[in-house]
């Protein structure tokens, strides 16, 4: 994605439109020279680089495009490596330690750190060159990695990820996003709320896969502290989205005024026919961190309970659930685990609504200890599910010791 500096909209009315590069010979152009950049580079430092891509903007009035083509090729396309024949910040204190060894300090200053490097090269029996000493030095600082390795995309792949990027922006400010998916196969619905979960979104559901769903996600400037962190998740999200065939988005968005300094309200819209393409795989299973960890962590169990991740969708009274995991016993008992790990207080309370109203008796609550439940309304008194509490990981062995117990209780 881009950062917010380099993001490019104007306004109509009360709406916002973020730039769009067209597929012309002038877009082309324009990308292939920063490709060709790039692969020109391969070797060279990121400083060096850095240098190249300046002097392409130029004057160009287009520098802010050429910027964001260049940000999308060294975040996603490169590899920059620190190539330093000892760890430079080892290298830094060998080298300072035979500094003040050179008592009085020469004059010839300019040879001192090729003095220096020669004779730490002595010490470490000549396996190390001086030059690669000199070159080693600060090979950890951003501008000395070297470009080790670049994927040249085509020049219509990376413009395709310029307009989407861009998009992607302008959810960084969102208060909160509602969309309408109707009519599509039901795969499609599946592999969207598996990304959500991804993303750790707090996601609100309506609808089932036979008329369609009503998804609405809190935005970050709706949260009780804004957060950059969630603003990128919900921008993350809006590849995934381009899996759905048929679809509608709208968002309300807030930003600071830069004339009055106060706050500026705005509005924007997509759906199905915005031509976007996403670069997002459509077979391979997401977790979040936090699932991924609990998931490893189960696998070093020995217990005969098997962790599946494909769980089917729950319904609702008009709504859906998404639990994370199934845990499934040899003799076919079964349990449903959900963790609750965001928070807000209407999100909690539409949350714990959601499991009153689940037709299932077999469903875990994995539950943050983090989470303001008071401030939020919520209890547990007329809550069917079973619940574990849990810090900054949820233990397997907290789960397992559940489900033992609920066998041996049977």
């Amino acid at each position: 994605m881009l950062p917010s500096d380099l993001l490019i909209y104007r306004y109509s009315g009360e709406s916002i439109v973020p730039k769009h590069l067209p597929l012309n010979s002038t877009a082309i152009a324009l990308a292939s020279e920063q490709i060709d950049c790039f692969q020109d580079s391969l070797g060279n430092t990121q400083g060096q680089l850095d240098q190249k891509l300046l002097e392409l903007e130029g004057d160009s009035p287009n520098y802010r495009v050429k910027r964001g083509l260049a940000h999308l090729l060294k975040n996603h396309f490169s590899t920059f490596e620190i190539v330093s024949p000892l760890e430079p910040e080892d290298l830094r204190k060998r080298v300072f330690s035979r500094s003040a060894e050179s008592v009085p300090i020469p004059q010839n200053r300019p040879h001192l750190l090729e003095n220096l490097a020669s004779l730490l090269s002595e010490e470490l029996k000549r396996e190390v060159l001086p030059s690669e000493i000199e070159r080693g030095l600060y090979a950890d600082l951003k501008e000395n990695r070297i470009l080790v390795s670049f994927e040249p995309p085509e020049p219509e792949t990376l413009i395709h990820r310029y307009n989407l990027s861009q998009i992607q922006g302008v959810f960084y400010r969102a208060t909160y996003i509602v969309i309408n998916a109707h009519r599509n196969d039901p795969g499609e619905y599946k592999l969207l709320f598996r990304y959500l979960k991804l993303f750790q979104l707090m996601t609100y559901i309506e609808g089932d896969a036979d008329t369609g769903f009503t998804i609405t996600i809190d935005g970050p400037t709706s949260l009780f502290k804004a957060s950059t962190r969630y603003g990128l998740s919900l921008a993350k999200m809006i590849p995934a989205l381009l899996h759905v065939s048929k679809w509608s988005l709208k968002t309300k968005l807030q930003s600071r005024d830069s004339y009055t300094g106060g706050i500026k309200t705005s509005y924007f819209n997509l759906d199905d026919h915005c031509g976007l393409t996403t670069h997002y795989s459509r077979g391979k299973t997401y977790d979040s961190m936090l699932e991924e960890s609990f998931a490893k962590r189960w696998e070093k169990l020995k217990t005969e309970w098997k962790l599946e991740r494909e769980v089917d969708l729950i319904p609702l009274p008009g709504s859906v659930m998404i639990p994370d995991f199934r845990l499934v016993h040899p003799d076919g008992r079964d349990f449903l685990l959900e963790i609750v790990g965001y928070w807000r207080p209407e999100y909690l309370q539409k949350k714990f609504y959601q499991v009153r109203n689940a037709d299932v008796n077999n469903l875990i609550l994995a539950v943050s200890e983090r989470l303001n439940l008071e401030k939020a309304g919520v209890n547990f008194n007329d809550t069917p599910a079973k619940v574990i509490w849990f810090k900054d990981k949820l233990n397997p062995k907290a789960v397992l010791s559940l489900l033992e117990e609920n066998l041996s209780n049977k």
